[in-house]
């Protein structure tokens, strides 16, 4: 059993992309790899799915938008010492608290880094983060990359990691629950009274775009929006909709339970995800969308976003910020049933062939054990 340490950020209901890889990867693996996931303290529910053996730290301030931890060094070697790690296995980006508590580690406990997207907006931060992530990447004894897009040409792996360290490894999901259409699903048609769906789900944040998509549907009559999750913009997204007087046509649903998501996916016509910036880099929620056989609209953001939703082929590609492209998609779809049809069912079929849990999990489990004989 290959014992590994790794730092999910948080394990509650109000988890991310970032947290669910973590979740799926120790699910999937829990047969070979014992986990042991550090994750900062806040209010929320635990999430129950959770397998893995699960250790809070309570930060103490936010810093760039993640969880400053200093009790997290202390954790990991405590634990280390009481029952030895074989690996750290680091996502990326990650608070420093969890990069230091990697390098107090003794370097026989060898290091593993997702790398999920570069630092895009915290350019202050970065700069004197660098140093740091430099020895970290370099100490790496692999690079996990869910994409060969996740390589930016002048980014940190294009600088400090060796191409034989690197890894590409697509983020995979235990599509089982996303392959039936729930009751659920038909009631959300009716409630909504047969209007043309649109379905979007993401934290509120500023790299999401859901302003644009809000700006869109003033021009789309014929269309609703159900957006998902909250975060800090949701009051401003909520005085867009109302100024803009679209406010009887987006529904805010706040946190949808899990169990509950299927039949969103299902409800929907289109899923939306008009991410702006690269820091949204790959798009699990694109995967689930897929998986139920929905077409998907994103934007073109020179990353994995659209190595994962191919233009033409499994949904349509905009560029980020532009309205009258959003909505001149938005509309094609609405006016072709069987555009809509091919599309989503490419989706489901490069969902359930590409990005599987179980081939992500054996490839994970291959880099894990090809570090540990070297």
């Amino acid at each position: 059993m290959i014992r590994v340490l790794t730092f999910g950020r948080y394990s509650d209901d109000n988890f991310g992309g970032l947290e669910r890889y973590v979740f799926e990867l120790a699910h999937a693996l829990q047969a070979d790899a014992a986990f042991t996931n550090i994750v900062a303290l806040r209010s929320g529910e635990p999430d129950a799915r959770n397998v893995t053996r699960t250790v809070y730290a309570r930060p103490i301030a936010h810093l760039g938008g993640v969880p400053i931890c200093p009790t997290m060094p202390l954790q990991a070697l405590r634990m280390h010492r009481a029952q030895p790690f074989d690996i750290v296995h680091l996502q990326f980006p990650a608070d420093p608290m969890a990069h230091l508590s990697a390098m107090v580690l003794p370097s026989a406990v060898r290091r593993v880094i997702t790398w999920h997207s570069d630092i895009v907006r915290q350019n202050r931060l970065a700069a004197i983060y660098q140093p740091f992530l430099r020895r970290l990447i370099k100490s790496a004894a692999a690079v996990v990359i869910p994409t060969p897009a996740h390589i930016s040409p002048s980014g940190p792996l294009e600088r400090w990691a060796t191409r034989e360290r690197m890894h590409v490894v697509p983020f995979g999901l235990d599509y089982r629950r996303f392959m039936q259409r729930p009751p659920l699903a038909e009631e959300l048609r009716r409630r909504y009274a047969g209007r043309f769906l649109l379905f979007a789900l993401g934290r509120h944040v500023y790299y999401k775009g859901f302003e644009y998509l809000i700006t869109a549907l003033a021009r789309l009559p014929e269309m609703v929006l159900l957006l998902g999750g909250r975060g800090p913009l949701s009051s401003s997204l909520r005085a867009l909709a109302e100024r803009l007087a679209v406010g009887e046509r987006v529904h805010f649903l706040g946190r949808i339970p899990e169990i509950d998501l299927p039949a969103y996916y299902h409800a929907c016509d289109v899923f939306c995800l008009p991410s702006i910036e690269r820091a949204e880099a790959f798009g699990i929620v694109q995967l689930e969308a897929m998986a139920c056989g929905k077409p998907v609209v994103c934007c073109e953001l020179g990353n994995g976003v659209t190595w994962v939703n191919q233009h033409e082929v499994t949904g349509l590609v905009v560029p980020p910020g532009d309205v009258d492209a959003l909505c001149a998609a938005l509309r094609r779809l609405h006016g072709d049933a069987s555009l809509r049809a091919k599309l989503g069912a490419n989706g489901r079929a490069r969902a359930l062939t590409k990005f599987s849990v179980e081939s992500m999990s054996e490839a994970t489990l291959a880099v894990y054990r090809r570090v540990l004989a070297a």
